[in-house]
């Protein structure tokens, strides 16, 4: 499975977007905890891990799936996945 760094980007800019779409004050909740997904994807921690899961990846062959980030802010925007 591949992860990359580049799906994490795309899925804040995704998310991000969502985000500032949520004005009413009954989305607030779900932008409080889009936000905090954002916040997990952005950490070291996340990077550190995303960054493991891409060399064990490499080392024992490659399968292609959509990344985990990009899968959640497809999943949150509700867009069909490839």
């Amino acid at each position: 499975i591949i992860f990359s760094f580049l799906d994490t980007d795309r899925a804040l800019v995704l998310l991000e977007e969502y985000c500032k779409k949520l004005r009413k004050p009954e989305e607030q909740q779900l932008k409080k905890a889009i936000r905090k997904v954002m916040g997990i994807f952005k950490s070291s921690l996340f990077q550190a891990l995303l960054g493991s899961f891409t060399k064990k990846a490499t080392r024992h062959g490659t399968i292609s799936y959509p990344s985990l980030p990009a899968a959640v802010a497809y999943g949150v925007l509700g867009c069909p996945k490839d």
